[in-house]
């Protein structure tokens, strides 16, 4: 499976699946009205924009170890110029204390999803408690930063009979294991 193919369309065939709502997410400053619900909206017009010194962080961190095999950021050049992040950071640990740095991507005026793959050395997904987004510098010497949207992607788990259909409520959700 390609690192490059879009996100949505992945997810529309099963092969992953967002997990960003099973965490809590922080920010290290926001405007009013432009912080955590419109980072989440789905919506790409709405924004989180910070309000602070850099680095700009969004703190992902989830109730128990998880699998992650991609991040996704939506930026976008053209509407945001000097907001726009131009240096982004992306670290992963069990806690604030012990976050480790594992990738530096450089963006040249981006325009749609930025897609981090997160994977070991073997090409396996990782598994963490936490993802911290730190935005280091944006274009133009901007202080504050714009993003649009973050997603956070986990492989769908097979298992001896095929694949589980996963279930959008916790209603159905009960009925994602076979005992």
């Amino acid at each position: 499976m390609s690192d490059n193919k879009d996100p949505l369309l992945l997810e529309q065939q099963g092969k992953i699946r967002e997990i960003g709502s099973q965490a809590v997410w922080s920010l290290s400053s926001c405007k009013p009205g432009f912080g955590v619900d419109q980072l989440r909206d789905g919506s790409l017009e709405t924004y989180w924009q910070s309000d602070g010194t850099q680095p700009h962080l969004v703190n992902i961190q989830f109730r128990r170890k998880t699998t992650l095999n991609r991040l996704c950021i939506y930026a976008d050049y053209k509407a945001d110029e000097s907001y726009t992040p131009n240096k982004i950071s992306v670290r992963i640990g069990n806690h604030f204390h012990d976050l480790q740095e594992i990738e530096v991507l450089e963006l040249t005026e981006p325009s749609g999803w930025v897609i981090v793959p997160l994977q070991d050395r073997s090409g396996k997904p990782l598994r963490t408690f936490m993802i911290q987004i730190a935005v280091l510098s944006n274009h133009q010497n901007g202080r504050d930063t714009h993003m649009r949207q973050i997603k956070v992607y986990s492989p769908v788990q097979e298992n001896s009979i095929g694949k589980l259909p996963t279930f959008s409520n916790v209603e159905l959700a009960m009925y994602s294991t076979v005992r």
